[in-house]
């Protein structure tokens, strides 16, 4: 991950949240150092005694770009996101976080439990103005480039009012990451005629023609389209957008093992 143009700043990295350990983390960062030398500096937050030797391993014990904050306690998959807000304050996780809200760092990087990452970040960071909560984003191929689908799993029950906060960090995000300088935001819903979808989709496609040049709208959009030249932001709830997101890695699963098995099928394949 690089920090955005203009901004200076550390790249605060939890250590030890990853689902694989911290070994897969170590190993990403020296990935970042090997692949983008413009990297921004890195802060790996973690228990230095399991982070040291790690570091050595990767030859990344003396990297000048390269800083260790001690952190003796760890957020678990199992735990509960305000419980262990409150009662693991010295979690790698929430250390990270800190290093951000003190100035010290410009952004956090986590693979640990994503109910604690979104607490921390929303209790100890705060939401931008007028936005309610924050939301999930995932980045998705499609032709011709990539779109952010929003949200992706953070709130499964939303208002128009959330959907409508969502294009607005959504457009954001695009101009940030992707470079887009005006983005189009879709409405993920059932079909494109006037009136397709729930409720929630109707109040929220009627809040969005009323937003004039605060959002680059371009209309209800079907599942089908996000992966077209179609839209660069692709708005729902967090119900839909994780069900969206796991049965397309799902196929995408599907369709690598079918080839596998197919291209192996015979000696000539």
């Amino acid at each position: 991950m690089v920090t955005p143009s203009g901004v200076s700043g550390r790249i605060a990295v939890d250590a030890m949240g990853a689902d694989l350990g911290p070994a897969e983390v170590v190993a990403a960062v020296r990935l970042a150092f090997d692949g983008f030398a413009d990297l921004n500096p890195v802060t790996l937050v973690g228990d230095e005694a399991v982070l040291k030797p790690l570091l050595q391993q990767h030859r990344l014990d003396s990297h000048p770009s390269l800083g260790l904050l001690h952190a003796s306690e760890v957020v678990t998959m199992n735990d509960k996101p305000l419980l262990a807000l409150k009662r693991k304050k010295n979690a790698s996780m929430f250390q990270a976080i800190e290093l951000v809200k003190s100035g010290q760092a410009s952004a956090v990087v986590s693979c640990g439990n994503t109910g604690a990452l979104m607490a921390g970040g929303t209790i100890r960071l705060r939401t931008l103005e007028g936005v309610d909560r924050p939301a999930l984003a995932a980045i998705i191929p499609r032709e011709n480039g990539y779109f952010i689908l929003i949200d992706a799993g953070a709130n499964p029950e939303s208002e128009p009012e959330h959907l409508v906060h969502n294009a607005i960090l959504g457009t954001h995000y695009a101009r940030v990451v992707l470079g887009v300088a005006k983005p189009r935001v879709g409405l993920l819903t059932i079909g494109t005629e006037e009136g397709k979808g729930n409720a929630l989709i109707t109040a929220t496609h009627d809040h969005f023609k009323n937003l004039g040049d605060l959002v680059n709208y371009v209309g209800p959009t079907e599942g089908f389209q996000v992966f077209t030249d179609h839209c660069d932001v692709a708005v729902c709830d967090g119900f839909v957008g994780n069900l969206l997101l796991k049965s397309w890695e799902s196929l995408a699963h599907f369709f690598s093992a079918t080839l596998k098995t197919e291209l192996k099928a015979n000696p000539l394949r």
